[in-house]
C-alpha cells in the first residue's frame, strides 16, 4: 500500500505556508503543490477546498470573491500559527523531498512496465503480420513495419486520451467546487466530443 503524501494535518499547514507567500485562488494552490512535487502529485479539489474551509473557520485565512473567482489570504492569526509551528513545517519539507523521490521512483517503474507492455504488443503485432508459423529451423522474418508503426501509434493515442481525460476531470472538479459549473457546460462538452469523434471517423475513412 502506497503511504500518503502528507501525514495527518500536514497538508493544512502547508497550504497555510503557500498563502503566506502570496494570496492565491484554489486552483493556484493546487498548481503550486503540483509544481513543488514536480508534477508527480496533484491534489484533487476535494482534498484542498475542505481544508481551506477549515482554515477559514479557524480564522487563519480569509477569502475574497471577485466575480467567479475566490482568493484566499493568510490572516495575522495564520502567520502566528506558522511561526509557532516552524519546526514542524521544516519537517514537512523534508518529508516532501522523500515523497518526491518515492513518487518519481513509482513513475519510473510505471513507465518501465508500460515500455515492456509496448514491446510485447509490438512483438505480437509482428507475429500476426508474419501470418503462418515458421517451419522449424527457419530464419525469423522481419516484422511488418506498417503493423509495428500502427501498434505504436495506437498506444500513443491511448496515452493521449488518458492524459486528456485526467486533465478535464481535474478542471471540472476545480471549477465545480470553486464556483459551480454553467448549465451549458456538460451539453457543450458532449457536443464537442461528438464532433471530434465524427471528424476522427471521417479521417480514418
Amino acid at each position: 500500500m502506497t503511504p500518503p503524501v502528507f501525514a495527518h494535518g500536514h497538508l493544512r499547514l502547508y497550504l497555510l505556508s503557500l498563502l503566506a507567500e502570496s494570496p492565491k485562488h484554489g486552483y493556484e494552490l493546487i498548481q503550486s503543490l503540483s509544481d513543488r512535487f514536480g508534477g508527480t502529485y496533484t491534489p484533487s479539489a476535494g482534498t484542498v477546498y475542505p481544508r481551506l474551509a477549515k482554515l477559514e473557520d479557524e480564522g487563519l485565512v480569509s477569502k475574497q470573491s471577485d466575480g467567479r473567482k475566490t482568493t484566499y489570504s493568510i490572516t495575522e492569526a495564520g502567520r502566528a500559527e506558522l511561526a509557532a509551528r516552524q519546526d514542524e513545517l521544516d519537517s514537512i519539507e523534508v518529508d516532501m523531498t522523500d515523497s518526491v523521490r518515492r513518487l518519481a521512483d513509482e513513475v519510473r517503474s510505471g513507465v518501465s512496465v508500460a515500455m515492456r507492455s509496448l514491446r510485447a504488443d509490438l512483438a505480437s503485432a509482428a507475429r500476426e503480420a508474419r501470418g503462418e508459423p515458421r517451419p522449424p529451423g527457419a530464419s525469423p522474418e522481419p516484422p511488418d513495419p506498417h503493423r509495428v508503426a500502427t501498434a505504436s501509434a495506437l498506444r500513443e493515442a491511448e496515452m493521449i486520451l488518458t492524459d486528456f481525460r485526467q486533465q478535464v476531470r481535474t478542471d471540472l472538479r476545480v471549477h465545480s467546487t470553486r464556483s459551480g459549473l454553467p448549465d451549458d457546460v456538460v451539453p457543450e462538452l458532449r457536443a464537442q466530443l461528438a464532433r471530434v469523434r465524427a471528424e476522427l471517423l471521417e479521417r480514418l475513412g
